[in-house]
């Protein structure tokens, strides 16, 4: 009986909220311009229109890393989601809005990125996720999110600035603590596989699912050459092998190095990707690169997305068996690859 005359009552008030909000509108309407109430047609018209075309969500969940609890969604598209909020709660900072850009064409970076003492450690990788997304949710609201990997990459950015002595505020500092207390956990398992999980997404298996990954990631022409795989990541690899850094000669690597690379990167990247860089880069002159056979919208970006993601895993490794070991559980060889060419040790 409570129960009943509660939902009656709500019900009741609702309906008296809905019928309010009509004689507000109704009334705003009458005070217009016929030019303000033709201009404010027009952009809910627009509006309706960019709703239209925004990514839809497939599939949405609850994360917890740490002590936070974030939600997340996989697009129809693949691309994988944070919700704004769940960021800023992720390293425990009020949500606002960034700072506005001083110049036309300057992205506006987020409220959590935006301290002058952090400008010089945000790289490429980090600008290339730092715009929000929009999109429609399951129940058809528009939400908007950041791409997941945005976390590791804002991570690594507060952990320079603290080793570096950049930062000094306590709640940046308190940032930087949120920020190793993330990375840690995202060293057991990675924040794609954790969407992922959470989500419920599992990618569909069509017959012609390889062809398809293959089309998307190698390019029919070699793209120019661009600086690609960061310093820390040699740097990192001189470590973990035990040797000098930096080498006499700066260009030096040691040629086994090549075979290490196409197993921490392209034998995990996608399915069969290694042979089809091989076979275009015989057709390729000399000193072609294979990052330059990947598409430059797809294939290029996954692998910036994977060398970051590995770069990280790097820095919280003790030796070369334990970084692989790490690697294998997060960024798992595709099926029937060979690993003939390497030591036991390195497998």
């Amino acid at each position: 009986m409570i129960d009943l005359s509660i939902t009656t009552r709500d019900m009741l008030m609702k309906n008296d909220d809905v019928s309010g909000k009509a004689k507000g509108g109704k009334a705003r309407a009458a005070k217009m311009t016929a030019e303000q109430r033709k201009e404010s047609s027009r952009k809910a018209v627009a509006a309706k229109k960019e709703k239209a075309l925004l990514p839809v969500s497939a599939n949405e969940g609850k994360l917890k890393i740490g002590d936070a609890e974030l939600d997340v969604a996989v697009l129809e598209n693949g691309r994988r989601i944070i919700s704004q909020a769940s960021v800023f709660k992720a390293f425990g900072r009020p949500q606002r809005g960034g700072r506005a850009p001083q110049e036309e064409g300057v992205i506006n970076m987020p409220a959590f990125m935006d301290a002058a003492n952090l400008k010089k450690y945000i790289n490429q990788d980090v600008m290339g996720v730092i715009n929000k997304v929009k999109y429609k949710t399951i129940t058809g609201s528009v939400q908007e999110g950041y791409d997941a990997s945005i976390i590791p990459l804002v991570c690594d950015v507060y952990l320079k600035a603290r080793e570096a002595g950049a930062i000094t505020r306590p709640n940046q500092l308190e940032t930087a603590k949120k920020a190793e207390i993330l990375v840690r956990s995202l060293a057991k398992v990675g924040i794609i596989a954790l969407v992922d999980e959470a989500t419920g997404y599992q990618r569909d298996r069509e017959k012609d699912a390889l062809a398809k990954i293959l089309e998307a990631f190698v390019a029919k022409e070699i793209q120019p050459y661009i600086t690609t795989f960061p310093a820390d990541y040699y740097e990192e690899l001189f470590r973990l092998r035990g040797l000098e850094y930096p080498p006499e000669n700066p260009r030096f690597r040691p040629q086994y190095f090549g075979v290490l690379t196409n197993d921490i990167v392209y034998k995990r990247l996608a399915p069969n990707i290694l042979e089809e860089l091989k076979k275009q880069n015989v057709k390729a002159s000399k000193g072609t690169k294979l990052f330059q056979g990947l598409t430059p919208n797809i294939g290029y970006q996954k692998l910036r997305e994977h060398l970051s993601s590995t770069v990280t895993i790097m820095k919280l490794s003790n030796d070369y068996s334990d970084f692989i070991a790490k690697m294998n559980r997060l960024h798992p060889r595709f099926e029937d690859v060979k690993t003939d060419e390497l030591d036991d040790s390195d497998k």
